[in-house]
């Protein structure tokens, strides 16, 4: 053994540091025991057992074995029991050196330059008296160096150290042992670590992640869910994935700190005070706004300081304010019909922009002053335009009495006045009226009365000190409680009030006015249309109509021959306006130069493309808009959802299209095209433009969000979910939305569902009018000679072959879009080729009916369908019809029979490809699932098929409504194959 210890020393001189890995957990590391390791060796003269003192003085504990001149070698040695744990699979770090055999003189043959790793598991520790058995070890491996040292190795005294990592498992009893057996080598085993890996413990997200083991599976993730740390709310699930080698993979989900708590070095801590912080997320605590504070922890909102108030729908980030001081300088006006207050706002707003005034009156009898005698104006005062929430600073005052002393009060109000204790402060003056008197009118009658007329009549008072010179008659309906009026004049004291509603009451007033100005009002009087007397009224207004006829004729005629004196003028001024519109934007198209009328203009026609931008948009501050997520890509680059800060404060939920980073100038300018369209459209079933970002990268153009998404998508995602009236009205709001670019002139060209987005109250709104933009992703898309697509499922025949498009093309497209719709998404002819649809087209055939569609609505998808284009409906005909539909449910309730709704001519019926068998046809609409119920059923021929109906259908066992539907019309289309087969000789 001599040459063992002498190996022994030499190594002691080595000292193996290991690092630490944060992701294992380590059961076995004989550098770390202080004490003895009392490992067991069998033979007991086999291995060697040397523990000695490192300069640190911590024990060093090594195994060797050398005994190489004596044949026939089998030395054991044990480790103690090593609990498990957690572990399900171990590894076991070997750190050893082992001598070259060719390097030892006079060394038999029996040198090796190995040996072997072996485990036993056990539920508990062997005794002491427990004998060894090799045979109850399981083999590991065989351990090899790949370095050996020398005798001149020792020499130098440098050692090679192996570094050797073996798995053992999976493990499955409470422990296990360790043995390694030499059969003949010379080797010291300098260390032995076991461990097992495992994902430690962590913080992402603001969740927290226990612990986890991997599973045995190293090829399978463990999946955790985080809990969300102290303070903190789940936004989406937290996720995370446990690798095999004890990294953490995949994070998903995460939480966001609660309402009055910030995010700080990964945990959520309470807002200081002076801080808060009003909904849940990961921002920080904002500063507390002015006039108000927050004096404790966590605050969530900062409470107004005293004088100070929020109204109840101001944000918490709004500054807190008080109700405005009084108005100033309020002075009056009178002349012989009317008063007018008028005063200048307060000298403080209480920091608010909702400011109005009240007019608020007391009527007082004798001298200015005189509080005791003073009650509210009575109802006939008159406040112009209103007595209330007066967003300006002057009121006139019309209908007062003579001779009464007026005080009006004028109180500036705000959002908060309401929430404020005392009185609020006033301003007030009072006005004595001399130019009035009272009434001079006495008891009124009615002379007639007709459907529509009441003649009146009245006696003048008795006292007149002032001339009068005409008379005013208030009337109303007596239910609308004076909420409005009407007004007509007389100089004498007779009148025929006219256009009037038949058997309806109405309540009368009259009034005179003399040099001084406006009497009181007499008391009211009741009258009705349409009693006993108007047959006579009739007679007598036949005669005021033909003389007002007479009148008009007259006025008629002179109007006329003005017009013809001026037009001269006016078609010279009209036409050089236009040429000078031509000269500035080109040949505009479909432009109609009268007054009123909004009209389309092509941004194409613009010599300058950027002009068109400039006069139909508008530009945004880029820092108002905040983008939240990507929802998909477009041609120029991705799309995104977001908000937009108004010049209020508030958030509106916006779409944002974005213009990727290295463009040509035609790439921007095509972009910009569709925002210089939509920028001139106004209409709430058309997507409305919010404005553009030019100035500054990326280029965006910024619309209103729709928070559902593409109509066909849509629709695909709530299959058979929504009532027949709901869809009618989805298609009531595409068709109102093409009525209104009708109007204006404007061509959609690629009218579809997909192109028609619909937001959170399923309000449909038509989109997409980028006209350069590749209309649709289809290799068999037929191209026009201009090099753009055609979306040939969805384009009329005149536009497919002669690029005809007008809005009798767009109607031809809306019949399609009704398709869609009423069969929740189906692609329109299912899966025959663009070519087939022309050729199908040409010959007459058109889509079938959806199952479940009402007979009305494919009657007009077949009159969009029209091939002469002038029979095809106006859109604003399809709006009236949806309307009587909607007003009339019942009529939608019959719907189209599946045999009799096509047409059963056969010289209108295209000709397809025949099936050889059951099992073809399905495999060409893609439900081949189902050959097997069909068969089972007895549905073994297509003609047997052709004669299903959709009960037959769902007895085969078809349970999904969108197959029920794929299948239905399938049959259909395969019902006017057979026919048109039969027809032309064919049999199958």
């Amino acid at each position: 053994m001599s040459f063992g210890r002498k190996y022994c020393l030499l190594f002691l001189l080595v000292r193996s540091i290991m690092s630490d890995h944060t992701n294992q957990v380590v059961l076995l590391d004989t550098t770390a025991v202080l004490g003895e390791l009392d490992w067991r060796t069998y033979p007991v003269n086999g291995w060697d057992a040397i523990t000695e003192m490192d300069e640190q003085n911590r024990p060093i504990h090594t195994f060797q074995v050398c005994n190489v001149m004596e044949p026939n070698q089998n030395n054991w040695l044990r480790s103690n029991w090593i609990q498990r744990q957690a572990a399900q699979k171990v590894f076991v770090e070997l750190r050893f050196t082992l001598r070259d055999c060719n390097s030892i003189p006079w060394v038999s043959g029996t040198c090796k330059e190995t040996f072997n790793l072996f485990y036993l598991e056990t539920d508990q520790p062997h005794s002491a008296t427990t004998r060894f058995l090799p045979a109850d070890y399981a083999k590991v491996d065989t351990i090899a160096a790949d370095e050996s040292f020398t005798q001149t190795d020792l020499g130098d005294r440098v050692l090679r150290l192996n570094t050797e990592v073996r798995e053992v498992g999976p493990v499955t009893r409470k422990g296990f042992y360790l043995a390694f057996q030499d059969v003949g080598a010379c080797i010291a085993l300098v260390s032995v670590k076991v461990f097992y890996k495992r994902c430690p413990s962590t913080l992402r997200n603001l969740a927290a992640f226990p612990d986890t083991v991997p599973r045995v599976d190293s090829s399978s993730l463990v999946e955790v869910r985080g809990a969300c740390v102290e303070n903190a709310e789940e936004r989406d699930t937290p996720k995370l994935y446990c690798g095999a080698d004890g990294d953490w993979l995949v994070p998903l989900g995460l939480c966001v700190c609660s309402l009055g708590h910030e995010e700080t070095d990964g945990v959520c801590q309470a807002c200081r005070p002076g801080f808060y912080k009003a909904f849940a997320g990961n921002t920080k605590c904002s500063k507390c706004p002015p006039h108000s504070s927050s004096h404790d922890q966590a605050g969530t909102i900062c409470h107004c300081d005293k004088g100070f108030y929020r109204a109840a729908k101001d944000p918490s980030s709004m500054a807190c304010t008080r109700s405005p001081s009084a108005p100033r300088n309020l002075i009056s006006l009178i002349n012989e019909t009317a008063l007018f207050l008028t005063w200048s706002a307060p000298s403080d707003s209480g920091g608010r922009k909702d400011l109005t005034y009240n007019v608020l009156c007391h009527r007082c009898s004798g001298a200015p002053g005189g509080e005791e005698d003073c009650e509210p104006c009575d109802a006939d005062l008159r406040f112009v335009p209103r007595p209330l929430g007066i967003t300006g600073t002057s009121v006139a005052v019309l209908d007062f009495a003579k001779h009464v002393n007026y005080t009006f009060y004028v109180e500036a109000v705000n959002g908060v006045s309401s929430l404020g204790q005392g009185s609020r402060p006033l301003a007030n003056i009072t006005v004595t009226t001399d130019q009035a008197g009272p009434s001079l009118v006495g008891v009124v009658r009615k002379d007639w009365a007709s459907d529509n007329s009441i003649a009146l009549s009245w006696l003048e008072g008795e006292q007149q000190p002032n001339a009068i010179l005409d008379y005013e008659i208030k009337y109303y309906e007596k239910e609308q409680e004076q909420l409005s009026y009407s007004s007509t004049r007389t100089k004498t004291p007779r009148a025929v009030v006219t256009g009037l509603k038949p058997s309806t009451v109405y309540v009368f007033r009259l009034r005179s006015r003399t040099a001084t100005g406006f009497t009181a009002y007499s008391n009211t009087f009741e009258f009705s249309t349409g009693d006993e007397n108007s047959g006579m009224a009739a007679d007598q207004g036949h005669v005021l109509v033909v003389v007002t006829a007479a009148v008009g004729g007259f006025s008629l005629l002179v109007i006329l021959t003005l017009f013809f004196l001026i037009t001269g003028r006016c078609q010279g001024y009209i036409k050089a306006k236009i040429k000078s519109e031509d000269k500035r934007r080109g040949p505009f198209q479909n432009v109609v130069p009268f007054p009123g009328i909004k009209t389309y203009v092509d941004p194409d026609t613009y010599e300058d493309p950027t002009q068109a931008v400039h006069e139909f948009t508008k530009q945004i501050d880029p820092s108002r808009i905040c983008i939240e997520r990507v929802i998909g890509a477009g041609e120029f680059g991705e799309v995104c959802s977001g908000r937009l800060r108004t010049a209020g404060q508030t958030e509106t939920p916006v779409a944002i299209k974005t213009l990727k980073g290295g463009y040509m100038e035609r790439q921007r300018r095509d972009f910009l095209r569709e925002a210089s369209i939509m920028g001139q459209f106004d209409n709430p079933n058309v997507i409305r433009l919010e404005g553009v970002v030019t100035k500054s990268r990326p280029v965006m153009i910024v619309v209103e969000y729709m928070e559902n998404g593409s109509l066909d998508s849509f629709l695909r995602k709530h299959d058979g979910q929504f009532t027949v009236i709901q869809l009618v009205g989805m298609l009531r709001g595409i068709a109102s939305g093409m009525t209104y670019l009708s109007d204006m002139g404007y061509v959609h060209r690629d009218l579809a569902a997909r192109n028609i987005l619909v937001n959170e109250a399923l309000v449909c709104k038509v989109s997409d009018f980028g006209l350069s933009r590749v209309l649709e992703d289809d290799p068999e898309a037929a191209y026009t000679t201009t090099g753009g697509k055609i979306p040939i499922r969805w384009t009329a025949p005149e536009a497919i072959a002669y690029r005809k498009f007008s809005s009798a093309s767009d109607a031809w497209s809306y019949g399609i879009v009704m398709w869609e719709v009423m069969s929740y998404g189906e692609r329109p002819y299912w899966e025959m080729s663009n070519q087939d649809v022309i050729l199908s087209i040409e010959e007459g055939y058109r889509l079938p009916a959806p199952m479940g569609c009402p007979v009305a609505l494919h009657q007009l998808m077949l009159h969009c369908w029209q091939k002469e284009r002038g029979q095809r409906p106006y859109f604003s005909d399809v709006v009236s019809f949806l309307d009587k539909l909607i007003r009339n449910p019942s009529s939608l309730m019959t719907l189209v029979d599946h045999v009799h709704s096509f047409p059963e001519s056969p010289e209108v019926m295209p000709h397809y490809p025949l099936f050889i068998s059951i099992g073809d046809w399905l495999d060409s609409i893609k439900m081949s699932q189902y050959k097997s119920n069909f068969l089972a059923a007895g549905f073994t021929t297509l003609d047997s098929v052709s004669a299903m109906t959709l009960e037959d259908v769902r007895r085969i066992g078809v349970s999904l409504i969108g197959h029920q539907r794929r299948i239905v019309s399938s049959i259909q289309t395969l019902r006017l194959q057979l026919l048109s087969d039969q027809h032309n000789g064919f049999h199958v």
